[in-house]
């Protein structure tokens, strides 16, 4: 297993669509293994996305708070409820904004071992499914900030969302 560098909010890769996966060849567990130790490593955060280390793949690793969850080639079959909350994302540390989502979420997926599974989720399972499929899709937690406003996370500083934008993309 290697830790594997993050992708930050700028980098077009974010936006690209991922492709599913047709196998599940040892390239793929040793990517679920990489995402798993980057996971862990990046200051507790919840879960990560394939796109989000370079690999356009329909994989994803969470860690809600009830332990590790691999999903590869998910769907969402049904949505349900609503729910306000925060959000933030590792590709892009040190800000967060107030999104809506369903509060509901169901999907289908592949295990490790290429076996299909349904998971059901609400609450902040539910939100950070949604988030992380997103990711998949090409789509950021930012495109969904309601008030379009974003917080840093230590000074607590209310920004404009083009603010961060302006600024991220003038770094990248």
């Amino acid at each position: 297993m290697a830790e594997r560098a993050i992708l930050p909010f700028g980098d077009p890769i974010l936006r690209k669509v991922a492709k599913p996966v047709d196998e599940l060849t040892p390239r793929i567990i040793k990517l679920l293994d990489d995402m798993v130790e980057t996971l862990y490593a990046s200051d507790g955060r919840a879960g990560l996305a394939a796109p989000q280390v370079g690999v356009l793949r329909r994989v994803i690793v969470m860690d809600c708070g009830e332990g590790l969850i691999e999903l590869i080639n998910p769907e969402i079959v049904e949505l349900s409820g609503e729910q306000d909350g925060v959000e933030a994302c590792l590709s892009f540390p040190g800000y967060y904004g107030h999104v809506k989502r369903a509060n509901e979420v169901t999907i289908t997926s592949l295990d490790r071992e290429g076996k299909p599974f349904m998971l059901k989720g609400e609450g902040y399972l539910a939100r950070c499914i949604q988030h992380e499929i997103d990711h998949l899709n090409g789509v950021l937690f930012v495109d969904h900030v309601k008030d379009r406003w974003l917080y840093h996370e230590k000074t607590k500083q209310k920004i404009a969302l083009l603010d961060v934008i302006r600024l991220t993309n003038q770094g990248s």
